[in-house]
């Protein structure tokens, strides 16, 4: 087992009626003056948003709100939320919602802390984050696994720049995750979600480090299988709380980073799909299983053995050549998105083929200008990039 250091000191409160004790754990957090984050209009449609308005209420705190945060989240509204904060002192950021809504609070809690800084200089590197504010989650979503991440990811709508920003000060300190609240999600992203899932631990599973870590191999092989069998059932069964229950797990493991423990992160797909959603404004997951199978292809050959091994662990496939199995297994997994209904290239995603200049602009943004590589599996540079864009270009 290789040397590594994790920590998730995120508390989690799961279960049925898990949002009931907000108002007692967010007490104990030091919480007096609240700003609630929330997206459209489900949590307000479903009574979530209200119930536990209500509740803080009786519990003598006080809350002011900010909604409409969008998929993508943008940093305008970011900056909105500390200017909220600003004006009413407040001293805890609760976000009721999936991956957007939690990335804006952390955004929030980011910005507030630093007076003076804008919030989108610590997302593109020009100022050092070195304190926030407490955030707490209501997550209604199995998705993004940002309730225990040290991970958010904002949206510049004035550049089109999607990017992500990784911090130990991005870990919530408690996320409240019932089951049941999922239950309203449209079908199309309770899928995408759950890829989303699936490809936070792909993306730790293929990575530069070759040694063997078989336990953390074997957390992520049953995780991914999990995932895969839950979700069928879940499309099937919508109120299905067991199958429920098991992706909103996975989705909090699977972001927490014990699924890379004496691994690291590559994320080179999720850095070629954040370009196409931060230029066509498409759903993250949709963006992921539009890219990975052509990444897979493009870099499988760096390590058969390990992608024989995916087919093997994750698929079930035992026969073949190392090469045969390597190539089945990406196979199986593009397969399972197109069962879904996921895009696996641009004109399934619905963006269209595209024309050289623009895929150029895509890998210029994705590499910096040409001037850095991304991801450690098989670095990508700018050459690379356009050529992986090029073979998902249909």
């Amino acid at each position: 087992m290789q040397s590594f250091t994790f920590k998730c000191p995120t508390e989690i409160v799961f279960g049925k009626g898990a949002e009931e004790k907000v108002p007692e754990k967010l007490k104990a957090y030091g919480a007096t003056k609240i700003l609630i984050v929330y997206g459209g209009g489900s949590v307000v449609r479903s009574g979530l948003l209200g119930r536990i308005e209500s509740a803080l209420t009786a519990a003598g705190l006080v809350f002011t709100s900010i909604g409409g945060v969008k998929p993508n989240p943008r940093v305008g509204l970011v900056r909105e939320g500390v200017r909220l904060v600003h004006e009413y002192e407040l001293d805890f950021i609760l976000a009721i919602g999936g991956g957007s809504v939690i990335d804006s609070a952390k955004g929030i809690a980011h910005g507030a802390a630093n007076p003076g800084i804008d919030v989108w200089d610590f997302w593109c590197g020009r100022a050092k984050l070195t304190k926030s504010m407490p955030v707490g989650v209501v997550l209604t979503l199995a998705a993004a696994g940002s309730e225990t991440s040290d991970s958010a990811v904002l949206t510049n709508e004035d550049t089109g720049k999607k990017q992500g920003l990784n911090t130990p000060l991005n870990r919530p300190v408690v996320a409240f995750l019932n089951p049941e609240l999922t239950y309203s999600v449209p079908q199309h992203q309770l899928i995408a979600g759950s890829c989303d899932i699936l490809m936070h631990t792909l993306e730790r599973y293929f990575t530069s480090v070759k040694a063997a870590n078989t336990f953390t191999d074997l957390v992520a092989e049953a995780l991914m299988r999990n995932v895969i069998a839950q979700l069928r059932v879940a499309v099937k069964e919508p109120t299905n709380y067991d199958a429920r229950s098991e992706l909103m797990w996975c989705g909090s493991v699977s972001h927490c980073n014990f699924t890379e423990l004496g691994r690291c992160k590559d994320f080179s797909c999720h850095r070629l799909g954040h370009e196409l959603s931060g230029r066509f404004d498409v759903t993250h997951g949709d963006s992921l299983t539009t890219m990975w199978g052509w990444w897979a292809e493009y870099v499988y050959q760096d390590d058969v053995p390990r992608f024989a091994h995916y087919a093997e662990a994750v698929w079930d496939i035992h026969e073949g050549s190392e090469e045969e199995k390597a190539k089945a297994g990406i196979a199986a997994t593009v397969a399972y998105f197109r069962e879904l209904g996921m895009p696996t290239c641009f004109t399934e995603l619905g963006i269209g083929v595209q024309d050289e200049r623009v895929l150029g602009r895509l890998a210029d943004s994705f590499s910096a200008g040409g001037t850095k590589k991304v991801g450690n599996f098989h670095p990508l540079d700018r050459a690379t990039a356009v050529k992986i864009y090029r073979m998902a270009n249909h």
